[in-house]
């Protein structure tokens, strides 16, 4: 199974954040012109949390709240779970599913170098299961 190093090696590594004084809206904007779901929760290089569509949706939009006058820290989901580098597909797999969060964070040396998401995770396991299945195929078919 692969490792994580390996999914950021074939996506990118690239790290988007916003300050935990942003607002929600900003955050929002952010997520919509990335077109992605979440973003990690910094102060400098310090990773506070992650906030996701998912948090808007259920802190700020079904609670009535302003996102314009809500700030990212009020509804971040911190502390974020974090992975390294060298943790396997399949334990990310695990701690996504038994966490319920939709993206990692990867940490080396104390420093954030990429997210991974559910994502990532589902499409490594369907190519490394189709990989497999075919080396089957060719020893049954000798």
């Amino acid at each position: 199974m692969r490792q994580v190093k390996h999914l950021l090696e074939s996506k990118g590594s690239s790290v988007h954040a916003i300050a935990p004084e942003q607002s929600v809206l900003s955050a929002l904007q952010r997520m919509a012109e990335l077109r992605i779901g979440a973003l990690l929760v910094m102060r400098g290089t310090e990773l506070l949390g992650v906030v996701s569509e998912r948090d808007y949706a259920r802190k700020v939009a079904l609670q009535g709240r302003a996102s314009s006058d809500t700030p990212v820290r009020e509804i971040m989901s911190a502390p974020a779970l974090t992975v390294s580098p060298e943790e396997s597909v399949e334990a990310c797999m695990r701690l996504c599913t038994d966490g319920r969060v939709r993206h990692l964070p990867v940490v080396e040396r104390g420093a954030v170098v990429g997210v991974i998401s559910i994502g990532d995770l589902v499409k490594a396991v369907i190519d490394d299961q189709a990989v497999e299945i075919e080396h089957l195929q060719r020893y049954i078919a000798g």
